[in-house]
């Protein structure tokens, strides 16, 4: 198993029968990095290795990727995000920055909503929030987002699918995303294709909340007139050229306090572009 060098790892208990495997370094003011699809907390390893240098850096696997434990049911992001809030208190914070890429934004985000006493700045990496992703995918243009509506559909033909090609079907995403195929060397390629093979239910059910209960927890916040409370930094493709929207506008809506940029990077920014990221997450934890 591929870990970040000078990382202590433990497993920790965050919810009945659930227990994040959690990689942790440094001093000083907490920041947790949450990961995206189709990968595991080694994604961060760069930029955590960077900002451990004068912070307390703590990088899980997300419930039901890595080494995580992988329950059958419950992926609202709420739960976890849920998760994320117990990892820290169980580790001593009881307020932290948090960033997350892909999947794991969306669980960041909804962290800020749900606990904006305890996430003191927020950081998502190249998502748009669940609404708007999916107001956002109409048309010939959606095509790309196509392991989206795979993946919401019940129980039982996704998994199936998925399975009978594992490593070409997320082998896909790490070849069509990235703009540096150097940036994912081999070993850690490797690595997120096992993890992935492992974990096939689990990140379906990750995704069939996001066109289910995610959806619902969204609304509710959007009529509610629900806001991020806390600094926010956004890191994000020009997505908006292609299917035809406003990321900042998008954003603005959820977020008064916003720096969003577009970035010229890959989806796998932190992998291909860790100083530009860390600098901006520094930038972030300065406002």
């Amino acid at each position: 198993m591929l870990n970040i060098n000078g990382f202590e790892y433990k497993r920790v208990p965050v919810a009945e029968g659930v227990s994040l495997n959690v990689a942790i370094a440094g001093t000083g003011s907490p920041v947790v990095l949450l990961h995206g699809f189709p990968q595991t907390h080694l994604m961060w390893r760069h930029v955590a290795a960077d900002l451990a240098s004068d912070h307390t850096v703590i990088c899980p696997d997300l419930r039901g990727y890595g080494d995580s434990d992988k329950p059958a049911d419950d992926y609202s992001k709420r739960t976890m995000a849920a998760d994320i809030v117990s990892l820290a208190r169980a580790l001593g914070h009881d307020s932290f920055a948090l960033a997350g890429h892909d999947r794991g934004a969306l669980v960041a985000f909804r962290a800020g909503l749900d606990h904006p006493d305890t996430i003191t700045h927020l950081a998502c990496l190249d998502i748009l929030p669940t609404l708007e992703m999916w107001d956002a995918m109409h048309g010939v243009t959606a095509a790309v987002g196509f392991h989206l509506y795979l993946m919401a559909q019940p129980p039982g033909l996704p998994e199936q699918l998925i399975g009978g090609a594992p490593d070409a079907f997320f082998g896909h995403f790490l070849d069509l995303w990235g703009n540096d195929p150097s940036a994912i060397p081999a070993d850690v390629r490797a690595a997120y294709l096992e993890a992935s093979r492992n974990a096939i239910p689990s990140i379906v059910a990750d995704y069939r909340a996001s066109a289910g209960i995610d959806v619902e927890h969204d609304q509710a916040d959007r009529d509610a007139g629900n806001r991020l409370r806390m600094p926010v930094t956004v890191l994000q493709q020009d997505w908006g050229a292609a299917l035809g929207y406003d990321a900042v506008a998008l954003w603005r809506a959820w977020a008064a306090d916003l720096d969003h940029t577009t970035i010229p990077y890959g989806h796998f920014m932190a992998e291909e572009a860790p100083v530009e990221v860390a600098e901006a997450l520094r930038a972030l934890l300065s406002r």
